[in-house]
């Protein structure tokens, strides 16, 4: 690492320490928007505190790709929100910006809550048109009324269906296994698309998750995919920092697995959500997600390029 601004791994406040957001073909940016809740607050700090998690990462390469987002990534800091507008407001803004960021990079977007993910698909359907979508949650996500509330981070796949911003044959939920009524809980199923309840994927790793694998990649195929990573996905033994913690959920070494075997599919960028600080313990939760995001980017990048034409090119 060069000696300068960041000659030491801690003193950074962006992701990796990588620089601030120029014209690099990777963004990270925080949507620090957490108005939607329907249990415990404060995803709005999880940008930061994710950030902070993964300067611990910096000073190498991932240990399956051999690569790193150092030289390509760019941290384009927080979107400035108003937490306290109506959603509707509040996702117009989220959508603008993400359109405009998606014309010239490949985005993850941490949250945050869940509601964010209906702005940043009608983004990037604006770009691509209808996507697939993979949705990695302990909530289906796809009811039309949620604790009274229309419109928030328990409606939002339902709405993206309705909208057409996704194809609900080329949809995927991975780890389901809150409570809920039928229809909300098989939904995407019925509407075609593939589910994978937490307790479908218990005592599979490694090789043990390839069916897995397989019937999501042939699902989704080529089609430009958004990814979507609820935090609460995992068990709550390795996150706890959620707002609506589930027990009974996947593991990290499950979802690192999942992440890296489904690098190849076509994906055009991805959000990781619902990791709130104040509930968490020795920075479990946004180690995982920080981990999860580092590993995401780092499955993109050995798409495009050798791991030897980045693996050098680890200057800050």
């Amino acid at each position: 690492m060069a000696i300068g601004e960041f000659g030491y791994a801690m003193n950074s406040n962006r992701f990796l320490g990588a620089p601030e957001l120029a014209d690099q073909p990777f963004a990270l940016v925080g949507v620090p928007f957490d108005g939607a809740v329907t249990n415990r607050p404060g995803a709005r700090f999880g940008p930061g505190e994710v950030r902070r998690a993964s300067l611990m990462l910096c000073d190498g390469l991932h240990p399956y790709f051999g690569v790193t987002p150092l030289g390509v990534l760019g941290d384009g800091a927080d979107m400035r929100l108003p937490n306290a507008s109506p959603l509707a407001e509040v996702r117009a803004i989220i959508t603008a910006r993400a359109q405009a960021l998606m014309e010239r990079h490949h985005c993850v977007f941490v949250g945050g809550d869940h509601s964010i993910t209906l702005a940043l698909l009608r983004a990037a359907h604006a770009r691509h048109g209808p996507l697939a979508l993979l949705h990695f949650d302990a909530h289906c996500d796809t009811w039309t009324n949620h604790f009274d509330e229309p419109s928030g981070h328990g409606t939002w796949t339902y709405e993206a269906i309705a909208e057409e911003l996704v194809d609900p044959t080329c949809c995927v939920q991975v780890g389901l296994r809150s409570s809920g009524d039928r229809a909300a809980r098989e939904y995407v199923r019925d509407q075609g698309g593939l589910i994978f309840t937490a307790r479908d994927l218990r005592g599979k790793d490694g090789a043990a998750l390839q069916d897995v694998v397989a019937q999501i990649a042939q699902r989704l195929g080529n089609r430009k995919c958004y990814l979507t990573l609820d935090i609460d996905c995992l068990d709550p033994a390795f996150a706890p920092g959620t707002g609506t913690p589930e027990p009974g959920g996947l593991s990290s070494s499950q979802l690192l697995t999942l992440l890296e075997e489904l690098a190849g599919l076509n994906t055009i960028a991805m959000d990781c959500v619902e990791v709130a600080p104040a509930y968490d313990h020795a920075e479990l939760t946004s180690q995982a997600a920080a981990a999860c995001i580092w590993t995401y980017l780092c499955g993109q990048i050995a798409k495009q390029a050798p791991a030897t034409a980045l693996a050098s090119d680890m200057e800050v």
